[in-house]
């Protein structure tokens, strides 16, 4: 299994379409489960601020070549081509999610060197929103300002909710979520854990190992795997 994200900016009108027909896995050879949703830059507001022309899809694929064929002849591929969107290799999971693997690492110790992606994925229960609008704007306040913290976002079209951020290290990526200097992820995981914000939800880490296209301009992890080379 792999994942991809992509992020593009196609208008608002586009955007309602995007949003109202999201690929299928019964219709889509290979692809495993998908989702649309409108982008929200992370930040400390409580109340997110969605860009009504920039759309994401979070995908789980059978394989490298189900999604190629995506890529080259789907009308989304099309609606997708002028953004960006990174491949990602599954190596922790905490939680549970449909098509990702549940034999997949738990421990929080995982061997992997270089830029590290995490999607956090929630099938929100509404009436626990004001709780995790709460509890995520702390941690994304904290998150934005964090030492290698590459690049960003939220994506929403409830119930789903989701982030994903791109760290320079799995080491960065644990001094965030784990240390108790700035403890607004660990304090948000523990009012989870007291009382859920989902009906289901993941934290998937992952070996980011294609980025392509641009957005705003750059390429975040193109730029940082130049940088380190």
């Amino acid at each position: 299994m792999i994942a991809s994200v992509h992020i593009a900016d196609v208008g608002p009108r586009r955007a309602v379409r995007l949003l109202r027909v999201p690929p299928k896995p019964a219709e889509v050879p290979g692809l495993r489960d998908a989702h649309v949703a409108l982008t929200a830059p992370l930040s400390a507001s409580v109340l997110p601020r969605p860009d009504l022309r920039r759309v994401g899809l979070v995908a789980f694929w059978d394989d490298d070549e189900a999604l190629d064929r995506f890529l080259v002849g789907s009308d989304w591929s099309a609606a997708l081509d002028d953004g960006w969107r990174v491949r990602l290799e599954p190596l922790r999971l905490w939680g549970s999610w449909p098509a990702v693997p549940d034999d997949l690492p738990r421990s929080r110790n995982v061997e992997h060197d270089g830029p590290a992606a995490v999607l956090t994925l929630g099938r929100l229960r509404l009436t626990q929103a004001v709780r995790f609008f709460r509890a995520s704007a702390r941690a994304e306040g904290r998150a934005v300002e964090a030492p290698g913290m590459i690049w960003s976002t939220g994506l929403a079209r409830p119930p789903f909710v989701a982030t994903c951020s791109l760290w320079s290290s799995t080491d960065a990526l644990a001094t965030y979520a784990y240390g108790r200097r700035e403890p607004a992820h660990p304090d948000a995981i523990a009012a989870d854990r007291a009382r859920p914000f989902h009906h289901r939800s993941a934290f998937v880490r992952f070996r980011p190992y294609a980025s392509e296209g641009r957005l705003d301009g750059r390429n975040p992890l193109a730029e940082t795997w130049l940088a380190a080379a």
